[in-house]
């Protein structure tokens, strides 16, 4: 059996939950606040308008996922914005379009996710075992940039030694790639690491393809190919405080060795 070395954590519903609700408030900050710049510069749009342009755009983004690939956030916004009229990103100056992205972007810190209670001392206790980690989430609406400031505003930030988000390297998982370029960053090679996950299809079956070993943490995904054993987790537990003892049985060893 391969030693451990390194161990990846997907980010939503895994360190961070979060729910309809809040994703809801944050999509109306965005809107908001992109009438309102539009509005400085000359430009009026009612609130449905934007609102349909911003589901437009939404759509688009998750058809480039599903081919596991991402763009840039600054692209994703520029889309939002050619949503709401064609080719407005050329006419409109760049202080308003950085008025955009800051909305856009600091959403997420006007009704920011939870973090998960245990989250702490999960990462401690890992790093504690001497393990390298790392993190591999997709964006969704968020840029990478956002996500950096609030784990570090939540103190999880110093643990990780790489990571990875999928605005910034332009790839979503479950591709292989994703998961490959960040155990080249962390020195790992996929036998000796394993990857953390509450997605049956972007954390399970992405991560064993490349040849990891998966915790699957229940609760937010239901297992829709149980029969599939490229969807069967090496361990399956009920939440975050189980892993590190998960993490500890794959490497035959107990939490603080």
């Amino acid at each position: 059996m391969a030693e451990i070395t390194a161990v990846t954590f997907d980010l939503w519903q895994t360190l961070l939950l979060d729910n309809r609700e809040l994703g809801r408030a944050r999509a109306q900050v965005r809107l908001e606040g992109t009438q309102e710049a539009l509005g400085r510069a000359g430009v009026v749009y009612d609130l449905e308008h934007i609102r349909e342009a911003y589901r437009a755009c939404y759509r688009e983004c998750r058809r480039i996922r599903d081919q596991n690939l991402d763009v840039s956030f600054r692209d994703q916004v520029e889309m939002f914005i050619n949503n709401i009229d064609v080719g407005m990103v050329d006419r409109l100056d760049e202080e308003t379009i950085q008025e955009i992205i800051r909305v856009y972007a600091d959403s997420f810190f006007v009704h920011p996710p939870v973090p998960h209670s245990d989250a702490l001392s999960v990462l401690g206790d890992v790093k504690a075992m001497g393990l390298r980690i790392g993190l591999i989430s997709n964006t969704g609406m968020t840029p990478g940039s956002t996500f950096r400031r609030y784990l570090d505003q939540q103190g999880m930030l110093k643990y990780f030694d790489t990571l990875t988000f999928s605005d910034e390297v332009k790839l979503a998982k479950p591709s292989d790639e994703i998961f490959l370029l960040t155990l080249r960053s962390l020195g790992a090679d996929p036998p000796e690491t394993v990857h953390v996950g509450d997605h049956v299809q972007n954390d399970v079956v992405g991560a064993k393809r490349c040849g990891l070993k998966t915790v699957w943490i229940t609760g937010f995904y239901e297992n829709e190919n149980p029969s599939d054993p490229d969807t069967m987790p090496d361990v399956t537990v009920d939440g975050l405080a189980e892993v590190v003892p998960a993490i500890a049985g794959l490497a035959g060893r107990t939490p603080h060795q």
